[in-house]
């Protein structure tokens, strides 16, 4: 077992060194030395305190935390057949494991003497959530609960986290098993250069003549934005829509039924009406009733808007291809063409200025006149795969802040999508500081024989997006590792994300990296006014498909679940308000709505527009100082970025702000009011 790379002491991951059957011993191992811990703690025989319980407690399995995250964050970027069977045998061991922590009487009674001491204790305001947080912790997963609930409840927890990995191994490998293999020149009609070369190169890469497109977003979104055979454009939307959803061993409608229905047996064996109602009590919206009028407000301001563009899309449709029925294969290729049309500026247009490499540095650039961040590129660190680069990240005096991993491009192995994760996070123990080791994982276009990697503007406020969630976790700076980084309030924790996307917008940034990878030349200042002019083009019909996903997921998880029979009817029913375009039998959106079947936000898809309000409303406070006025930075990094969860959002915001946020801010932004 010595020989095993996880179980020694090491600083970033040793990646080149790990093997898959590395991960179940050492595991295994670490939750031994976690329980050995845990129960030292619980059986003490001095008088329960602060320190010695609470504050013991938060420092436990911190070496199984960290074989943890990195093997959960390999499945995700890196995966493979063995990894994934893997995944199904430890989930439950580690589900096991957590339940055994929440569920300990004796430790339960020793946080809840404190707990009951309250104020007496003259806890600082960390201090104070953390007991907060923990004691809640314990009841709302079950440690209030007696005899066959308990062990109910274990088995609950046990199957869902095996039913979670399911649903995304299956999502995965329909992603995988699509491939759209074009033969015929004249199929590519409409296609860009780089996009038609980047599909010769998947060919080739399959050992196939011709061209082959695939599901993931690269080579998906261009060819539905831009491909002209209608034909091929519904093969491909159809596909993409129908993951999870054919008559084969990928199929996960009964999956999610399960998932749904064990959510709401579990929330009401600890006292919640339903899924919702548990999850809503630990996030700023607090109710699915202040959800759904949250939802429904902007439905209310949304559809009239998007109703307008949707008329003013099937007129251009008509016009031009005579076209009288626009399907939903159709919405992107029209869209883009009308949006050229009316503002002269397509992604073609853009990407030559928009390097991968460029953006990087701008991003890090803007970083570094917000927050005084450097990063340096390093070689030093192992990788999981050559594709990932590594920086490290110093403050504006020298002082290491984060190691910083990013991998950029998709592979067999990687879901889809974009997201930022963490390899280890940043707390102090026994006066010393841990610095965070933070990663960023996307799906972006590849480089070509002939060209770097090119960026759609979409995929620049995905990189920005997802920088501003990185940021949020190399710039913390607490105590205890619960509560640190992006450890708040899921409602929360796209603010520093989604306020990062808006300076992409703006021309003072966009100068800094946006230059044209052949020439050097700056992006034109009539592109960057295109740019702000386009920004809320179709925001009506953008902000009623968020809308619509919303109320899906609070659909699935605020009412009793059992009487769903039929997934794609009851879809449709809740779509009723929101579908802009006729519906299509082949395709459910449910099963590969991996947001909240797979990830995290399950009851609560709703918080990417409740965030909007406030990065729109604290991003018009940098607009009225200066989109890098250090003093605004300044209070945004130490009121927002650097507290993680050690007090509530509400008050942390106002600190920033100096009010609460307001909602017209969003609204004027969208064009909405």
């Amino acid at each position: 077992m010595s020989d095993n790379p996880l179980l020694k002491d090491f600083n970033a991951a040793p990646f080149a060194e790990i093997e898959p059957s590395h991960f179940k011993p050492a595991i295994e191992v670490a939750i031994a030395e976690a329980r050995a811990e845990i129960e030292a703690i619980a059986q003490s025989d001095t008088k329960p305190s602060f320190e010695n319980t609470l504050e013991a407690l938060e420092y436990t399995g911190l070496k199984l935390e960290r074989i943890a995250g990195i093997f959960f964050n390999l499945n995700a970027a890196e995966t493979n057949a063995e990894i994934q069977s893997i995944a199904q045998d430890i989930s439950p061991i580690l589900t096991k494991f957590h339940n055994d922590i929440t569920l300990n009487e004796a430790l339960f009674e020793r946080i809840r003497a404190i707990f009951e001491q309250g104020d007496t204790l003259n806890l600082n305001t960390e201090q104070k959530t953390l007991l907060e947080k923990k004691y809640k912790h314990f009841k709302r997963n079950g440690a209030l609960l007696k005899g066959g609930a308990k062990e109910e409840l274990r088995e609950i927890d046990e199957q869902l986290a095996k039913m979670k990995l399911t649903f995304g191994e299956r999502v995965l490998a329909e992603t995988n098993a699509f491939e759209l293999h074009i033969t015929e020149e004249a199929d590519l009609e409409g296609l860009p250069p780089g996009v038609v070369e980047a599909a010769a190169q998947e060919a080739s890469n399959r050992n196939k003549k011709g061209w082959v497109f695939t599901l993931n977003y690269p080579s998906y979104l261009p060819f539905m934005k831009y491909a002209k055979n209608r034909d091929l454009r519904k093969q491909m939307y159809l596909a993409f829509g129908s993951k999870g959803f054919k008559n084969n061993d990928n199929n996960n409608q009964q999956l999610v039924r399960d998932i749904a229905h064990l959510r709401h047996r579990r929330a009401q064996l600890l006292g919640f009406e339903n899924h919702a109602h548990f999850v809503l009590e630990e996030r700023m919206a607090e109710t699915p009733e202040r959800v759904m009028e949250f939802l429904n407000e902007l439905l209310e301001k949304a559809k009239p808007a998007a109703l307008r563009e949707l008329e003013e899309l099937r007129a251009f449709a008509e016009q031009k291809d005579n076209l009288s029925a626009l399907e939903k294969w159709d919405s992107a290729y029209y869209s883009e063409q009308l949006k050229n049309e009316k503002f002269s500026l397509d992604d073609e247009k853009l990407k030559p200025y928009f390097k991968l490499e460029n953006v990087i540095e701008g991003v890090f650039e803007v970083s570094r006149r917000l927050f005084g961040l450097t990063f340096k590129a390093s070689s030093e660190y192992e990788v999981y795969h050559p594709e990932v680069q590594t920086y490290e990240v110093y403050d504006d005096k020298g002082k290491f802040v984060a190691l910083f991993y990013a991998d950029f491009h998709p592979r067999p192995g990687k879901r889809n999508g974009a997201w930022m994760t963490s390899y280890r996070s940043q707390y102090r123990i026994a006066g010393e500081e841990v610095r965070p080791h933070i990663s960023n994982v996307c799906n972006f276009t590849r480089p070509t024989p002939s060209r770097p990697s090119l960026l759609t503007f979409n995929e620049i406020t995905t990189l920005f997006h997802e920088f501003g969630h990185a940021l949020h976790g190399m710039l913390a700076a607490t105590r205890y590792p619960s509560l640190s980084g992006t450890s708040v309030y899921w409602d929360f924790v796209e603010l520093p994300s989604q306020i990062m996307e808006n300076w992409c917008y703006e021309e003072e940034a966009l100068k800094l990296f946006a230059r044209n990878y052949e020439t050097g030349e700056p992006l034109p200042m009539e592109y960057i006014d295109k740019i702000k002019a386009s920004a809320n083009f179709q925001e009506g019909m953008a902000t009623l498909r968020q809308v619509s996903f919303g109320l899906l997921d609070m659909a699935w998880h605020s009412k009793d679940p059992s009487n769903i029979t039929d997934v794609k009817a009851f879809e449709e029913k809740i779509f009723t308000n929101t579908q802009l375009l006729p519906p299509t039998p082949e395709t459910c959106m449910s099963t590969a709505f991996s947001h909240i079947f797979q990830g995290g936000y399950a009851s609560g898809y709703y918080s990417y527009k409740w965030a909007e309000v406030l990065d729109a409303d604290a991003f018009a406070f940098f607009k009225e100082q200066g989109i890098f006025n250090p003093d605004v930075a300044a209070r945004f990094r130490d009121n927002i970025l650097s507290k993680g969860g050690t007090e509530e959002p509400m008050v942390l915001y106002k600190r920033f702000r100096g009010r609460e946020p307001r909602i017209e801010a969003l609204l004027e932004r969208a064009g909405l009011i």
